[in-house]
């Protein structure tokens, strides 16, 4: 599973609200991938997206859904997705139980 605490779940309703203000008929998403990449080797990407195949994994918490390839799944299972917006900085952040090894800036991890 990937959890979305309240706070992330707020910014991704008020951003998911702006990116979709014309209506297209189709339901969007967040999209969380594990790339390669980064100075730890891989990176976390995050989208809003509102086409899903087959094999892609769904969860929703606090009223956000998010999809998730299998292969990017194994890099992921039990993340909590959070968002910060204090002095130190403002962004998504992961919290991954996977993650051998994070850089300084937390947007790359080996495992």
């Amino acid at each position: 599973m990937i959890h979305v605490t309240e706070k992330a779940a707020s910014e991704i309703k008020r951003l998911l609200q702006k990116e979709t203000s014309s209506p297209s008929g189709n339901e969007s998403f967040i999209r969380v991938q594990v790339i390669g990449g980064g100075c730890s080797g891989m990176s976390y990407k995050l989208g809003f997206d509102t086409k899903k195949s087959e094999n892609d994994k769904t969860f929703e918490e606090n009223g956000v859904k998010v999809v998730v390839d299998p292969k990017s799944f194994l890099y992921l299972a039990g993340t909590t997705l959070d968002f910060s917006d204090g002095l130190q900085g403002t962004g998504f952040n992961f919290v991954n139980p996977n993650a051998k090894k994070s850089c300084g800036c937390g947007s790359s991890f080996s495992a």
